[in-house]
């Protein structure tokens, strides 16, 4: 695959940002793209490694090593092809997903592994730039209608597939939007929105169906759920974690997701009424994952005064770590964009009180640093260090603590099961839930995870679905292609 020397010939070379004194003036994406010549050479990297462990590590299954290869000899129509025969969505994994394949990159052992996130946004975006990316209606039409519920990365590939199959395909989403936390959870400046429209337009153009500010089981009777032949629940796993903290309830301790949303809002001409700022504040993001920095960012961009992370956990060392060795995800440290433009990162170090003053406005955070005790057999504990509490100045903190699961409140009113952990049950493979005709997919039904994880699942769930109607399938599946026609495009 790619050029048999490449790797040994070109570096891996990474887009840049534009400067962190001039992207932080606004929310638009600021990466550097990278020249034809520099991305066909990124491509020719791709060696001949036998075994492509890419495959292993990317939960879509993506033909990694074909599409590098067609964009080594230049053909990008073709790598679209190969890509979008298993990815609905690779403008969304292009900018945000995590890229496990790129861990588990068999280059990766001894080099930089090659840049396969970087290459599946080329592709995609000169497959929409030439306008090879159409509309594909499904040649005939079934007499079974399939109401999706949620508009993420789940619920949307879920409605794609199911419609190419032929099937009649109804999307609700509660919010003014489609997208999910793809829309208003992920910033504009992860990515532009524009991104989500172009191909919402297609997939509208292809005879789905999209009905916004529909809440079911709040504003729509789950009882008109019975008029479908079929129901995928993909809401998501929308529960936010709180902390069991003194002072908790004071003016200024902000849920993340409720400011990245209004914030996006606002981009786009909302009236949000007392809006959550972090403009002349000293801020305090509790949560080291990526809401956490996506809180940073923002907060940066609004004018903050000061931002400070806290994480729980131990700082990750800077390489892999021999406790997660290759090819599996690398317990390692990740410096995002959002913190190079500004933050003080801390470790090991667990809130103990909001404090806040007469008018119950937070005016700082109490902490104490901590440590983790590991004993074989047990979960580990947590153990406070004694003598190191500390007052941090603080007028706004923001929770960005991750879910708990998705909401209780389809599930109590369709009578579905739930797991030990609160999400749907549904069989991994199957995606059926306890009631027959109702199948639930994504975060909803996994818990809280990575978008390609999303549509995967939404890509199985819906030849699940196919098979339950139709008694049998031609939608293609991580196990088998499937046939051309049916593949995303």
């Amino acid at each position: 695959m790619g050029k048999a020397t490449g790797f040994k010939e070109f570096e891996r070379i990474d887009e840049t940002y534009t400067p962190v004194i001039d992207r932080v003036q606004d929310y638009n994406e600021f990466t550097v793209p990278l020249s034809d010549t520099n991305i066909t050479e990124q491509g020719s990297r791709c060696m001949d490694c036998g075994i492509p462990f890419c495959h292993s590590g990317c939960p879509l299954g993506n033909l990694i090593p074909d599409f590098n290869h067609m964009v080594h000899q230049g053909e990008w129509k073709k790598a679209s092809w190969v890509l979008h025969s298993t990815n609905n969505f690779p403008e969304f994994t292009g900018r945000l997903c995590p890229a496990p394949c790129e861990k588990a990159c068999v280059l990766g052992i001894i080099e930089d592994p090659i840049s396969i996130e970087n290459i599946e946004k080329n592709i995609v975006e000169r497959a929409f730039k030439e306008g090879w990316i159409k509309p594909q209606l499904p040649k005939t039409r079934t007499d079974k209608s399939v109401a999706v519920v949620g508009s993420g990365p789940a619920g949307l590939a879920t409605a794609q597939q199911l419609n190419r199959a032929g099937h009649t395909v109804t999307v609700f989403e509660r919010d003014d939007a489609i997208g999910g936390l793809l829309r208003y959870g992920i910033p504009n400046f992860k990515m532009e929105k524009g991104i989500i429209d172009r191909r919402v337009a297609v997939l509208e153009a292809e005879g789905i169906i999209f009905k916004t500010n529909v809440n079911v089981g709040v504003n729509f009777d789950v009882e008109e759920l019975k008029a479908f032949d079929s129901v995928v629940l993909c809401g998501g796993s929308t529960d936010r974690r709180s902390l069991p903290t003194k002072g908790i309830d004071a003016d200024g301790v902000v849920q993340a997701m409720d400011f990245l949303t209004q914030q996006t809002k606002v981009i786009f001409g909302q009236k949000i009424k007392n809006q959550i700022l972090a403009t002349d504040k000293n801020v305090i993001v509790i949560g080291g994952g990526d809401t956490g920095s996506d809180c940073v960012g923002t907060s940066n961009r609004q004018g903050a005064t000061s931002v400070t992370n806290f994480e729980i956990m131990p700082k990750p060392p800077g390489h892999r770590s021999p406790s997660t060795p290759w090819p599996y995800w690398p317990l390692q440290l990740k410096t995002s964009s959002s913190h190079k433009e500004g933050c003080d990162r801390n470790w090991l170090i667990n809130t103990k009180e909001f404090i806040k003053d007469k008018d119950g406005k937070l005016t700082a955070l109490k902490t104490v640093n901590v440590e983790w005790k590991m004993v074989p057999g047990q979960r580990p504990q947590l153990i406070e260090i004694e003598g190191t509490e500390k007052i941090w100045p603080c007028d706004l903190a923001l929770l960005a603590l991750g879910f708990t699961g998705p909401e209780s409140i389809l599930a109590d009113k369709l009578g579905l099961d739930i797991d030990a952990r609160s999400n749907y049950k549904a069989e991994y493979g199957k995606y059926q839930t306890n009631v027959p005709y109702i199948f639930t997919a994504g975060d909803m039904r996994r818990g809280q995870s990575l978008i390609v994880w999303a549509i995967s699942e939404g890509r199985e769930a819906a030849r699940q679905v196919d098979i339950y109607l139709m008694g049998k399938s031609d939608l293609p599946s991580k196990d088998f292609a499937g046939t051309g026609d049916l593949v995303a495009m």
